[in-house]
């Protein structure tokens, strides 16, 4: 998941995405201070090895 967090003077606004390519095009669109992060959770499948 990524999140983005948008600043402005009076405002604090987060945006969530499901791919990194969704977040970047909106990071482009977003005005003032933003701060992109990607969250990962411990119980993810991709993070999970299969034996």
């Amino acid at each position: 998941m990524w999140i983005i967090t948008a600043y402005s003077k009076d405002n604090i606004q987060m945006f969530e995405f499901d791919t990194e390519k969704e977040a970047n095009e909106a990071f482009g669109r977003i005005q003032g201070y933003k701060i992109l992060s990607n969250v990962v959770y411990f119980n993810d499948s991709y993070l999970v090895e299969s034996y």
